[in-house]
């Protein structure tokens, strides 16, 4: 086992937090620290360093349970504002995805669509404390008779109201072009012909897995922010996929680990999830994510030094290879060439578009900084690190 000059742990971390004393910097302070301190210095001083970013993060829902109705109810199929949700659960629980559509949408039809209104919207007009339409049908049993109802419901007269993603927090991501020579329309947003832009997708710096790499701090029980209250990791996220290429200091080259997050949607808020609509593309769910990392030696410090100037990610064509299933690389860039607004593709400068707010993520990461200065937040030690081969 590795032996550092500075050893700390959860428990010593969290006393802390309770007697208020404990050190919290963001991810964007802890650079200048190390820099000028290095990391021995840096991990005496300094006990959290916090993390966010604000993105769609499509792979996301809501499991919720209706409350039984009189007569009680099966329910076969479930509609909130007319966007169906999943009711092959119990009797009256259902799963609302993000990028699931209003019925009457016409979808791509008229391309490229504008997909209105989907289950993200859904969630955010809950959190929000507005009325929504909740209509149920059923067939009917002999123990749940009833064979359908509608109502008005708010997210306070729900029985239970759960966040339940899947996959958020993608370690890092490709940046995405179009070489083809017509406009298209993707997850990654409305890319110009003839790389007449490149889209990309993440905080950089300021990214949770950024800043933990190797996963030393994270996993099972990990307490995290989340959609604007607390939340947990549940599981790694699917298409969790840690062996890949990295950096001489841990960073990915392309999208690995993911997590699989789950809060209680009662305490959450309508800035931090946010309802989108990717033209030509679908619905989608704007989550706000941090992750308090411990800095439990000099180590972890060390990774959250990362600066957008070591952090790669590879530029793809969305236009033709990607929807025909090929991986194939037109450069490296730096985020802080991206976030410049400028990286050169193919000889040419091409403008930079960031799909995710560092704006926002900046936000949470001071806002997850102060909850733990003032006590409210402490550290939840992972039961189980996510994996990391």
């Amino acid at each position: 086992m590795k032996r550092y000059k500075v050893q700390k742990t959860f428990r010593e971390i969290n006393q802390k937090i309770r007697d208020g004393n404990v050190v919290v910097v963001t991810a964007e302070e802890i650079i200048d620290i190390v820099k000028e301190n290095g990391p021995v210095a840096a991990a005496h001083e300094v006990d959290v360093v916090t993390t966010g970013t604000f993105s769609p993060m499509c792979s996301s829902g809501a499991f919720i349970n209706l409350g039984h109705s009189v007569p009680g109810i099966k329910a076969s199929k479930v509609w909130f504002n007319n966007v169906p949700a999943y009711a092959g659960l119990a009797a009256v629980d259902c799963y609302i995805g993000a990028t699931e559509p209003s019925e009457e949408d016409p979808l791509n039809k008229v391309h490229p669509g504008e997909f209105k209104y989907g289950g993200g919207h859904v969630i955010q007009d809950l959190v929000a404390g507005k009325a929504v339409h909740l209509k149920v049908a059923a067939y009917g049993t002999d123990c749940y008779p009833n064979r359908g109802f509608e109502k008005e419901i708010t997210l306070r007269t729900l029985s239970q109201a759960t966040l339940c993603n899947p996959r958020n927090g993608t370690q890092n991501y490709n940046c995405a072009v179009n070489l083809s020579n017509k406009t298209i329309y993707t997850y990654m947003g409305t890319l110009r012909p003839n790389a007449g832009n490149v889209n990309y997708c993440s905080a950089g710096q300021l990214s949770p897995l950024i800043n933990d790499p190797y996963y030393r701090t994270i996993g099972i029980g990990t307490k995290i922010f989340l959609g604007g209250g607390q939340g947990f990791v549940t599981w790694q996220g699917t298409q969790h996929k840690p062996r890949v290429k990295r950096t001489k200091n841990g960073i990915p080259l392309s999208p690995a680990a993911t997590l699989w997050v789950t809060g209680d949607l009662k305490q959450m808020s309508p800035k931090w999830l946010v309802g989108l609509s990717i033209q030509g593309y679908g619905c989608s769910l704007g989550v706000g994510l941090g992750v308090p990392i411990p800095i439990l030696n000099e180590e972890i410090v060390q990774y959250t030094a990362v600066s957008d100037d070591e952090i790669f990610t590879q530029i793809l064509d969305y236009g033709c290879d990607y929807p025909a299933g090929r991986y194939k690389t037109y450069g490296t860039v730096s985020y802080s060439e991206l976030k410049s607004g400028t990286v050169r593709v193919n000889g040419q400068d091409v403008p930079a578009v960031p799909l995710s707010s560092v704006v926002r993520a900046r936000e949470i990461a001071e806002k997850l900084k102060q909850w733990i200065q003032k006590g409210r937040f402490t550290l939840g030690e992972p039961q189980k690190l996510l994996p990391s081969r």
